[in-house]
């Protein structure tokens, strides 16, 4: 597969640009290899500047669901265009989002539209402690949920171990008031909150882990999270920035009918633009400023352009049979390269929550964060390439989830097993 174009446009980018890329795992570290430099998407496909063509699982990380260039969106987005860009005042089209998003999610009275997840999981976090006046907050070891400082911590020895920073330029006291416990693990989060009493603001987690792959939460675990938090008038933050309007309209916390007191969203909500929200029960939205004392701003927040993408997606979404046709078309992938693994006799544990899915290379079951450090990343690796030099796309990355899209044909989905089955004979 040529190759020559990208390989020239990735030693420009490093001249300019931070490790070439202006987010880290779209340099290609994670599999050792050079970036394919894309230079457009239609439907289920993305083509690279060297003219290689790529069914795409990547969805630009799980926004695209409806496909890349979705005509409705290009024309929505082109008359918002028009129109002008941005007015830094208010639009009705930001309250129509905010309407669409508060009937969908029943954890969501009101929101915030903000410019990206990680503003989103930020906001909400301040607007928790500033609301229960506590300082303290419990994550969930392996959700990511942006790069806030306080955020970047892992867990240390014990499950109340305060947060050690996981990245340069973080001080320890930015992560000291971030306590890490594992995902699947309710009693861990109990026994935090003892050893901490009146002192935790929230507890913010992914209902669905995305960031270590897909793990899924155990039965009742969300339930458990629930009662235990509203015992101790700790507020509940589901991240769903990723699973919002993926794996359900109203996303996980419909999916599993576990509701929190506040929610994180983006991605979809943005139609491929950049977007996030963040939004929760009325009388905690009442401490966002200018109603309270709890201070968050964004010169491009609800743009017109985002907020007209996310509408149109929206609406596409709430069509009869949508959220039906993601799950069948995802099944059968999941289990078609699940019996490719089975029949060339490689280690694998599938993954999947509606149209998320992912390949462990392991032959445990994963619950946890340990479970998928776990994972043969060296043979995800030749896995990854094997597809790449197929015309398959997924992410260069073990730990990152894939993503089918409405424009996913049960032709892309026999191409993509095709390339499966060969890539694992050779594993």
């Amino acid at each position: 597969m040529e190759n020559t174009k990208s390989l020239a446009a990735w030693q420009k980018s490093q001249q300019f640009i931070p490790g070439g890329v202006n987010s880290p795992v779209r340099n290609f570290s994670k599999v050792e290899g050079t970036p394919r430099f894309m230079e457009r998407g239609e439907g289920s496909k993305v083509y690279d500047i060297d003219g290689n063509e790529y069914i795409d699982y990547l969805a630009s990380w799980g926004p695209l669901i409806l496909g890349h260039a979705h005509p409705s969106v290009v024309a929505a987005i082109t008359a918002a265009a028009s129109r002008g860009t941005s007015f830094g005042a208010p639009t009705t089209l930001e309250t129509e989002l905010a309407a669409e998003i508060a009937n969908a999610v029943p954890s969501i009275e009101q929101a915030r539209l903000v410019n990206s997840g990680t503003e989103a999981t930020m906001s909400a976090i301040r607007v928790a402690r500033g609301y229960t006046g506590r300082n303290k907050i419990i994550k969930i070891d392996g959700c990511y949920h942006g790069h806030v400082d306080y955020l970047l911590a892992k867990a240390g020895s014990g499950v109340a171990t305060f947060g050690l920073a996981d990245s340069g330029g973080v001080p320890e006291d930015f992560a000291r008031n971030t306590l890490t416990v594992p995902f699947n693990n309710a009693d861990a989060v109990s026994k935090t909150i003892a050893a901490n009493p009146d002192e935790i603001a929230c507890l913010i987690l992914e209902p669905i882990m995305g960031n270590m792959g897909i793990i899924p939460p155990h039965d009742g675990y969300l339930q458990e999270l629930r009662d235990i938090t509203a015992a101790h008038g700790i507020v509940l933050i589901f991240d769903e920035v990723i699973t919002g309007f993926r794996v359900a309209y109203g996303g996980a916390q419909t999916y599993y009918n576990v509701t929190p007191d506040m929610t994180c969203l983006g991605k979809i909500i943005g139609g491929g633009l950049p977007v996030g929200a963040y939004g929760g029960k009325r009388d905690i939205m009442r401490c966002v400023a200018p109603e309270g004392d709890v201070y968050q701003a964004g010169t491009l927040s609800g743009n017109p352009l985002a907020v007209t993408a996310g509408i149109t997606t929206l609406k596409h979404l709430a069509e009869p049979g949508v959220y039906e046709q993601l799950e069948h078309r995802a099944t059968v992938l999941a289990d078609r390269l699940a019996e490719a693994t089975k029949k060339h006799g490689v280690d694998a544990w599938h993954s999947r929550v509606g149209s998320m899915l992912m390949l462990y290379f392991t032959p445990e079951t994963v619950t946890d964060a340990d479970g998928a450090r776990t994972a043969d990343t060296e043979r995800y690796r030749h896995y990854f390439w094997g597809l790449l030099e197929r015309g398959v796309y997924i992410a260069p990355s073990q730990f990152e989830a894939g993503f089918v899209s409405l424009c996913h044909s049960e032709e892309d989905i026999d191409n993509t097993v095709n390339a499966a089955t060969q890539v694992l004979a050779q594993l």
